[in-house]
């Protein structure tokens, strides 16, 4: 008989004990005479029978007091993008505070992600949906596990998921920017449609896919035209979340009839490489220009000057997130929480000659 086919049935058969007995060998072994015990192991190893299935033992129980984050994306995704990093940091804290345990379910490749998804030895799952929600959210469906979704684009609210206060925050950073005394804006934005770079014109940004990057816009609208800026006169150059784009858009801006005095960037992490770009031609921030982030991640406090941007609670978004998984208690309808608009040295008020 093949090692491969060996069978806790076959070990008690050949050792000449119950089937019973033999599992209580493996798994509650206090419970079986020492010379039984040993006569049994010994049997297993020689047949080369391993023991019981870690995985299948946990899967009869029916908890493996783990939990999935998902993402269309690779793996590297989670340590190299900024936002993922925050809250696969808070996430990560709560599920030690439980002894709850952690797996990354991740994969550029959409075939990959489904086997990935459907294979993955967890309780339920968190999806970052920032790309490819609506696939994330597909197939964690056919698991028939629970899960919750964050940074979902997809409006639909029979989809259990968290989110922020993306028009709100928007317009809490661009009041903030106009009360300074700024007339001319910038904006850097976020995905509004897959794979597409360049400016924007208001058509295109009303019919976005990802509403995300949509309720930014609007946000940012809805608070300048209280000042008396329309919204054909805030240019908006729609990036990647990357360097070579945020680069490319700033290019466009600054090389507009009127450049702007700050800069609306839809991530933190293109307010940090927006103020590397201003840097490097002498521009000075925020004397020459005023930069304003969102997410709220750790690197926008780390730099010279500190980042001024729109604060997710990334403790309290992990906390509710982690818990409903475990606990099979998703919201029954998408939850909204409020971002906090952190204040430092990236904004100031323009100079007088450039207003």
């Amino acid at each position: 008989m093949a090692k491969g086919t060996i069978r806790l049935a076959d070990v008690a058969k050949a050792a000449g004990v119950s089937q019973g007995t033999a599992s209580n060998v493996f798994n509650r072994p206090e419970v079986v005479r020492e010379e039984v015990r040993e006569h049994v192991l010994e049997t297993a190893k020689r047949l080369g029978y391993a023991g019981p299935s870690l995985t299948g033992r946990l899967l009869r129980a029916g908890k493996v007091n783990a939990i999935g984050v998902a993402a269309v994306e690779p793996i590297a995704y989670f340590f190299n993008d900024p936002w993922a990093r925050a809250l696969l940091a808070a996430v990560s804290r709560v599920c030690d505070a439980s002894g709850t345990g952690l797996a990354l379910v991740s994969a550029k490749d959409r075939q990959t992600v489904d086997w990935n998804i459907k294979s993955a030895l967890v309780d339920g799952f968190i999806l970052l949906c920032v790309e490819g929600g609506e696939k994330l959210v597909q197939l964690t469906r056919e698991r028939q596990l629970p899960f919750i979704a964050l940074a979902l684009n997809d409006e639909d609210p029979s989809i259990p998921s968290i989110s922020v206060d993306n028009v709100g925050g928007a317009a809490v950073a661009a009041r903030h920017l106009a009360e300074l005394g700024h007339r001319r804006f910038g904006v850097l934005a976020t995905e509004l449609s897959d794979d597409n770079v360049g400016p924007v014109g208001i058509a295109e940004i009303e019919r976005g896919i990802y509403s995300t990057s949509r309720n930014r816009a609007l946000g940012y609208w809805q608070a300048l035209e209280a000042f008396g800026i329309g919204r054909e006169d805030v240019p908006i150059y729609e990036t990647l979340n990357d360097k070579p784009s945020v680069e490319a858009g700033l290019n466009y801006l600054f090389s507009l009839p009127e450049p702007p005095t700050a800069i609306l960037a839809m991530s933190d992490n293109i307010a940090l490489l927006a103020i590397n770009w201003l840097r490097a031609r002498g521009l000075s921030v925020p004397q020459d220009v005023s930069v304003i982030g969102f997410d709220g991640v750790p690197e926008g406090g780390m730099v010279e000057p500190g980042l001024t941007t729109m604060a997710q609670p990334f403790a309290e978004i992990a906390e509710r997130a982690v818990q409903a998984v475990l606990h099979d208690a998703v919201p029954a309808e998408r939850e909204m929480i409020g971002v906090t608009l952190i204040v430092r040295g990236s904004t100031a008020a323009p100079r007088p000659d450039r207003i």
